[in-house]
């Protein structure tokens, strides 16, 4: 009589962002300021308990598309995202801008 027990085992890769705060990055694929630099560490699972860390790296990642590119020193960085200071007049909108509902009616 042989006794068949399936074993559980894999190796997943588990990814943490860096730190706990970061300025926000461009992705060159989706255009989105959701870049950010995160820990990327593959583990030996068996019985989907992680048991052995096989292999760690810093990269960068993007949240909503999920590009990924290494970090460190002599890799390419994706530019920081800033917003452009806006020359805003009157009532907040900005000088040039006037839309028609701002406009009174014109009544006869």
């Amino acid at each position: 009589m042989f006794l068949f027990i399936p074993l559980l085992f894999g190796c997943p890769t588990k990814i943490k962002p860096d730190g706990t705060e970061q300025s926000a990055h461009l992705c060159p694929r989706c255009n989105n300021a959701s870049v950010f630099a995160a820990k990327s560490r593959t583990w030996f699972e068996f019985f989907f308990i992680p048991l052995i860390p096989l292999s760690t790296k810093h990269i960068w990642l993007c949240g909503i598309c999920n590009w990924a590119a290494p970090l460190g020193p002599g890799h390419w960085e994706p530019p920081i995202a800033y917003q452009t200071p806006q020359n805003f007049g009157y009532d907040g909108l900005q000088a040039g801008y006037q839309p028609s509902y701002d406009q009174p009616p014109n009544r006869k």
